[in-house]
């Protein structure tokens, strides 16, 4: 029962993090999520097949101003 309590406990504050940092930053969004950024999952250097940012590009999403 403790351990339950604990990963409980660990569990919120891992969704506090997230919901501060998405309440923190400008429109909600999340910066770099384009997995074409990363090395560790893009090892062949292609484009990402979301926005085409190559992974020297920041992500090519455009900005949504509906809100």
């Amino acid at each position: 029962m403790q351990l339950f309590i604990i990963t409980l406990v660990l569990l919120a504050i891992g969704f506090a993090g997230i919901a501060v940092k998405i309440w923190g930053k400008k429109n909600g969004e999340f910066a770099g999520t384009c997995a074409s950024n990363s090395p560790f999952l893009n090892k062949e250097g292609e484009s990402c097949s979301f926005c085409g940012a190559t992974p020297n590009e920041k992500c090519a999403k455009p900005a949504d101003k509906s809100a």
